[in-house]
């Protein structure tokens, strides 16, 4: 049975963040007006990090043309890196919970922290930022005896898709890949879409077929494996976590991904947890989130 506090996110997190359906039209000038703010991106940063780490901020270079957010421990090099992928469905940057998270992860590895501020929709699409992304990705596994590549939600399938895109290139994979309810079918075709879309009390399915087609950028691209890499070749990936609640509508896509992995051989861990919601690892004090980590902590060991 969930825990008290993870029924108060359940009940407070959606009414503060407006979930529901919306108007598309209506959905993109909010968006949009939001992404135009000054600051957008800067504003999301916390103010403190975990002791013992120093944060380097690069607005965009020659080899990745958009900022990075780089968080390290002070005063040495670390032979990890955590590439992380954040979610938000592909319109909303990076906050603290993400920068919270990933660095608890650089603490217990003692590595330093990726994370990429990639170009959001709807102003941009997968086509906008994909190939520097494998770019720098194939960077760090060049050069770092372990990567691991971390996401959520939509991170989670942008992180997937970056791992298909480097071991196609034959570049160096990472050692591991966590992914925390990501977001791997965006075509959302699975039968029990529906069924989930009445339970879950954060997304919905008109919001992410919005998302999903500003992501894509065109119809035609939503099943490419770019976009919805559980619809990719799964052969020859590292292992990976995967981590869903069941009262989270990207759950489905998790079981279809978890079933194409046990064909193609690809060994996943599946951690599916009863009634929990999207992204409930990441939720702070939650106790659900605290037997997650334990789970990834063991996994990553």
């Amino acid at each position: 049975m969930p825990s008290l506090l993870h029924s108060l996110y359940a009940y407070a997190v959606p009414k503060a963040r407006g979930a529901g359906d919306v108007d598309v039209a209506s959905e993109r000038v909010r968006i949009e007006r939001w992404h135009a703010q000054p600051e957008f991106f800067f504003r999301t940063l916390p103010t403190r990090l975990v002791p013992g780490f120093a944060r380097r901020f690069e607005v965009g270079t020659r080899r990745i043309p958009f900022p990075v957010h780089t968080i390290r421990p002070r005063g040495r090099t670390p032979r990890t890196t955590v590439y992380y992928l954040h979610g938000g469905g592909f319109v909303a940057p990076a906050d603290p919970v993400h920068v919270r998270y990933a660095t608890r992860l650089a603490r217990h590895l003692d590595a330093e922290v990726v994370l990429p501020f990639y170009p959001l929709a709807p102003e941009h699409t997968w086509r906008d930022s994909h190939d520097a992304l494998v770019d720098d990705l194939a960077e760090h596994t060049a050069r770092r005896d372990r990567v691991v590549v971390v996401g959520d939600s939509a991170g989670g399938g942008l992180a997937l898709a970056l791992v298909q895109s480097l071991r196609d290139r034959g570049a160096t994979l990472p050692s591991h890949l966590v992914l925390i309810a990501p977001w791997v079918d965006l075509t959302t075709s699975t039968p029990d879409r529906h069924a989930l879309d009445a339970i879950d009390p954060w997304l919905s399915l008109g919001k992410l077929t919005s998302y999903a087609g500003w992501w894509a950028g065109d119809p035609a691209d939503l099943g490419r494996p770019e976009v919805s890499p559980a619809l990719g070749d799964l052969q020859g990936l590292p292992p990976a976590l995967v981590v869903c609640g069941t009262r989270d509508v990207l759950v489905a896509g998790c079981r279809l991904l978890v079933d194409r992995a046990a064909a193609a051989g690809w060994p996943v861990t599946y951690l599916e947890a009863p009634d929990l919601i999207h992204v409930f690892p990441l939720l702070p004090g939650l106790p659900e989130a605290r037997r997650a980590w334990r789970h990834t902590v063991e996994f990553l060991r």
